[in-house]
């Protein structure tokens, strides 16, 4: 646990090194600004008559992004939809689910002194299909939409310098899990019953910047510590995704993804992606 909040540090120093000062004449700051990202990353690998063997498979990973913002005053409101989904499919194995995730994050604040406000998060996070184990024959069923789903909210304090550097601490964070009667006695929830209540720690932080002309890094992690229960145990979820821009329309793509949680593993949980994507701003909106 040590390395990943120092992998933490890190990335927040990175963030604060990466920004440059600027001498031109700001613009108005927007009271509304509304911008979604579509990206499709595709991979593919084919062999014939190869010596050392391989496996023919075909890949795709759709994600959708909506993001809404707002200022007024002393009012900051960020507003933060991620959808995505993926699958692939092997020559032997048939398709597989490689990504699936629906989460909706909501961060309301009002402004204390500088970059500081005083605030009000919600997040909501679940997946749309079925999940498999498919190390053991036949596949297992280990997750289904809305098992789990996860509904944390709570006061807290937001230290924001931008909508792509922005850290929110909330000492008094209620949570749910959600499941159904299949999942009952599973992610934490009590035999019979499908819901469990907690309330802990919850720390998020999101960091977006430029690690060199047409590469950008974004960085999202939460930590959470439930008071009720085993509170030592601290829940990691950090991403990180890389983008190397070809033009306006094709990127290549990279997502690093680390969730530690007790109560779904008992195991680190790590995802790796990398492919050569189409992404396409299908909506933008600033209005001052």
């Amino acid at each position: 646990m040590k390395k990943f909040i120092l992998l933490f540090v890190i990335l927040f120093s990175l963030n604060f090194s990466a920004q440059k000062k600027k001498n031109e004449k700001e613009l108005p700051i927007p009271k509304w600004k509304i911008s979604g990202r579509f990206a499709f990353v595709f991979n593919q690998s084919s062999f014939t008559n190869w010596v050392s063997g391989g496996e023919n498979t075909v890949a795709g990973n759709m994600n959708v992004n909506y993001d809404i913002n707002h200022k007024n005053k002393n009012l900051n409101w960020d507003t933060r939809l991620i959808s995505s989904y993926g699958l692939s499919h092997f020559s032997d194995k048939g398709y597989r689910k490689t990504d699936d995730r629906f989460e909706l994050n909501s961060l309301l604040g009002y402004k204390s002194k500088d970059y500081w406000f005083f605030s009000f998060f919600s997040n909501f996070k679940t997946q749309y299909t079925r999940g498999y184990n498919y190390k053991v024959e036949p596949a297992v069923v280990v997750s289904n939409f809305f098992s789990p789903a996860y509904l944390s909210f709570g006061p807290g304090m937001l230290w924001k310098k931008s909508d792509n550097s922005n850290i929110n601490i909330a000492p008094a964070t209620a949570r749910f899990t959600f499941v159904n009667d299949a999942f009952s006695g599973q992610f934490g929830v009590e035999d019979g019953k499908n819901s469990v209540f907690g309330l802990g720690f919850n720390l998020t932080g999101y960091f977006k910047f430029s690690i060199m002309e047409n590469i950008e890094m974004e960085n999202a992690i939460t930590l959470y510590s439930d008071y009720l229960d085993k509170p030592q145990n601290i829940d990691l979820d950090y991403q990180s995704n890389i983008r190397f821009k070809v033009n306006k329309y094709i990127k290549m793509h990279m997502t690093f993804h680390t969730i530690i949680d007790d109560n779904s593993s008992g195991k680190i949980q790590f995802r790796q992606l990398f492919g050569l994507g189409a992404n396409y701003n299908f909506h933008e909106k600033v209005t001052y």
